[in-house]
């Protein structure tokens, strides 16, 4: 079967309908380029050897941009060396992912539980379960990376298990 141009004409205007359809007009997702971050413990979230620290990150960019899901990246140790990370959902079940526009200033946060000092199944029973913790490079839906400083630094015992919340606007 031989496509005539205006036959081509429709399917290019279909398939740029379809794909706008299915962005439905929301701005792209946020590249790390776009975006600063912190990962800092919430304050009084100690206890039963699990804490809380929250990712906040920031569209320092001028232009629109989302953040959705569970946040993704990777610890990193002082001088910048790969360690365990293994990202899952705090209440798998029970996850809401929502689309959050950042304007440009706008920033979005999600929360990670973990143990900083319970070691789990192989790891050593005597010093810190992993090595410290620096840096959690974040790696957005958009492409790239963001640097989000540990504040403080810490081991992530569990083999750098984080249990995250989806993110959601501040």
């Amino acid at each position: 079967m031989s496509l005539t141009r205006a036959s081509l004409a429709v399917l290019a205007v279909a398939a740029f309908a379809v794909c706008g359809a299915s962005a439905g007009g929301q701005p792209p997702s946020c590249a790390g380029s776009q975006l600063s971050a912190r990962f800092a413990v919430v304050p009084g979230s100690a206890g039963a050897g699990n804490i809380l620290y929250a990712l906040t990150v920031k569209n320092t960019s001028t232009k629109t941009c989302t953040v959705t899901g569970l946040p993704q990246g990777r610890l990193l140790g002082l001088h910048g060396r790969k360690l365990p990370t293994r990202i899952h959902a705090s209440f798998p079940a029970g996850l809401t992912a929502v689309l959050v526009r950042l304007a440009p200033g706008k920033s979005a946060r999600a929360t990670a539980r973990f143990s900083p000092d319970v070691p789990g199944v192989g790891e050593g029973k005597t010093g810190p379960c992993e090595p410290r913790a620096y840096t959690l490079r974040v790696s957005p839906a958009g492409g790239g990376t963001t640097n989000a400083k540990l504040a403080p630094a810490t081991p992530v015992c569990e083999h750098g298990a984080l249990a995250f919340s989806a993110y959601g606007p501040r």
